[in-house]
């Protein structure tokens, strides 16, 4: 948790690995850093001793793999440890510029990035040896046992060990609901070359799982290039993909050519940008390109065009190099450069956070509007209006404002335990109540159904009572023209609808 650079209010950001449970080990229920540093430094936290190491010779770096490498290699824990860091975009203080962990995860929206590279700190690396005695390791096992059965027998953990999110490609694009093209399309003809289905059957290189987890969700492609002048010869980068990026980075942008995306999802990584901000941001300049606003004055020549990834590859290293205002401008997100330049009307952000992949229906946008990090995950109305969509309904405005609040304060007990969204059908309140009584907290806290609700809905009102302290008011919400005048699979929304259930899901925080 952190003040965001992009929205300046509340910034909260999870990614997979082992974080939480190094964090753990070293024995700490949370790290605090406070301040700044005068040079670049990277912080270690071995158990109980802390270093500040110099990080002058890995500052600037292009890779932030190599950064990881390097790290691996001068510190101890290997097995054990987590290794968070930042590439150029966040010593470059890019607002939306993310926090690489494990090579492969992120803490990705809002900006953390930009507050690491502000205190001069390049990596945060932490390992420890301690443990934690249950009291009766028998009913601690079988609850073990019993939840470990019911990820790996889930039909939704299966479709996720299979395809990973990248599976939501295909049904979304079926549904008119994969936002395309900066929202002008909700669906591409070609959409299929960017599914889960053609990258697991002709790139997956390595599936990877977070800390514990028997599902191993997490796809790596294998992009392999050519050397020049060097037959037979070939480079092979493992390129992460998720069904975020996807959209981002492909519909969005009109970039269909999987090849093409694979490169541009690389150099996202290296610069260590968030990928849902930075195709958001891509897309809003090529429709301001397409339309005159911008020009080749303010590219510098690059002729942003729906899917020519070469000139997104480009731009992308000059949104973190920043040569020129209108990069810089680039570089402070969507709402920043749409304020600037023009046309706010098709700029796709939602309380100055980028738009999640999703245009289902008014659910989703409750969700992106309410949430208290304007994240599609804070309440997940796509799942929502999914449901909506099955059972051929609208919902009434009440209806869906209570069952979002409802969903939210209850995420706020999951995000709390560490578990993942993924899992939160496992994780029924039930089974939470089950775990912490094997895990010995029955004796400290009372724990039922009534109680853990309680304790979500005052985590959320703590959160909306700093966004309110750092100026936010919900009455003051911006709603992208856009949005209304592209139809979901549930008809076209109307602003009034939006507002009234805005106005109703608020009325639960009071």
């Amino acid at each position: 948790m952190f003040k965001s650079p992009l929205t300046g209010n509340l910034g909260e950001s999870y990614a997979g690995g082992r974080s939480a449970t190094a964090i753990r080990m070293a024995g700490y229920g949370a790290i605090v850093i406070r301040g700044s540093s005068e040079t670049p430094i990277y912080l270690a936290v071995h158990g109980d001793k802390v270093y500040f190491r110099d990080a002058s010779g890995i500052w600037g770096m292009r890779s932030s793999y190599t950064v990881g490498r390097i790290i691996r290699e001068l510190e101890p824990g290997a097995g054990f440890r987590t290794i968070m860091r930042i590439g150029k975009a966040g010593e470059q203080l890019v607002s939306y510029a993310c926090v690489i962990t494990e090579t492969y995860r992120h803490f990705g929206r809002l900006g953390l990035g930009a507050v690491f590279g502000s205190k001069k700190l390049k990596a945060l690396v932490i390992s420890g040896k301690h443990s934690i005695k249950v009291p009766d390791s028998r009913v601690y096992r079988e609850v073990y046992d019993k939840i470990f059965d019911l990820a790996i027998k889930s039909p939704l953990m299966k479709k996720y060990h299979d395809l990973g999110t990248a599976y939501n490609v295909t049904p979304l694009n079926e549904l008119k609901a994969l936002p395309s093209l900066n929202l002008k399309q909700t669906s591409l003809e070609e959409a299929v070359n960017i599914s889960g289905e053609t990258l697991a059957e002709n790139y997956l290189g390595r599936r990877v799982a977070c800390i514990h987890c028997p599902v191993a969700c997490i796809h790596l492609a294998s992009l392999r290039e050519p050397y020049e002048r060097e037959p037979y010869f070939y480079k092979t980068t493992m390129v992460s993909y998720d069904y975020e990026p996807l959209y981002a980075l492909g519909s969005m942008l009109g970039v269909t050519n999987t090849i093409g995306w694979l490169k541009l999802m690389d150099e996202v990584e290296v610069q260590g940008l968030d990928a849902i901000s930075v195709g958001v941001v891509l897309a809003w300049a090529t429709e301001a390109y397409e339309k005159g606003l911008i020009t080749d004055r303010e590219t510098m020549d690059i002729k942003l065009k729906w899917g020519d990834y070469n000139a997104y590859i480009e731009a992308v290293r000059r949104i973190v190099a920043q040569p020129n205002e209108f990069y810089a401008s680039l570089a402070r997100g969507v709402e920043y450069a749409a304020s600037k330049y023009g046309w706010l009307d098709f700029a796709l952000s939602f309380g100055g956070n980028e738009m999640p992949g999703y245009h289902t229906g008014l659910a989703t946008y409750i969700t992106y509007l309410t949430g208290s990090r304007h994240s599609h995950l804070d309440s997940a109305g796509y799942s929502l209006d999914e449901k909506n969509i099955k059972a051929g309904r609208r919902q009434a405005p009440n209806e869906m404002a209570e069952a979002l609040f409802k969903e939210e304060s209850w995420r706020q007990i999951l995000s709390s335990l560490v578990v993942c969204l993924f899992a939160r059908g496992i994780y029924t309140s039930s089974t939470v109540i089950e775990s912490l009584k094997a895990a010995g907290f029955s004796s400290k806290f009372e724990l039922t159904e009534e109680s853990l609700a309680r304790v979500g809905v005052e985590i959320l009102k703590y959160k909306y009572m700093f966004k309110i302290r750092e100026g936010f008011n919900y009455k003051n919400l911006r709603i992208p023209k856009r949005i209304l005048e592209t139809p979901t699979p549930l008809g076209l929304l109307n602003e009034e609808e939006i507002r009234e259930t805005i106005n109703i899901f608020f009325k639960f925080l009071r």
